[in-house]
């Protein structure tokens, strides 16, 4: 298993608010994406963290991924629906 130090480990950014508003609502993670903060800030603020972080914003399939474990973790299933209720 390699160990990287903390400076190296990827950061990850998933946005959850709409592009439009003046504020940007995010999760951030460092080194696994499931493992996230909830963050706020206003527009700029939040593309010089992007910069000052160099973060991998999160694609489709890696947010959806991250869903399927949580909903899995919290409902028993990953499909989100009430199977057998």
């Amino acid at each position: 298993m390699s160990h990287s130090s903390f400076e190296q480990l990827p950061r990850y950014v998933r946005v959850r608010g709409r592009s439009d508003d003046p504020f940007v609502e995010f999760d951030f993670a460092i080194g696994h994406p499931e493992l996230f903060i909830e963050l706020v800030l206003p527009r700029s603020a939040f593309e010089s963290f992007c910069r000052n972080n160099s973060v991998q914003f999160m694609d489709t399939a890696m947010a959806e991924a991250i869903d399927r474990d949580m909903r899995k973790w919290r409902y028993g299933t990953s499909h989100g629906d009430d199977e057998g209720s």
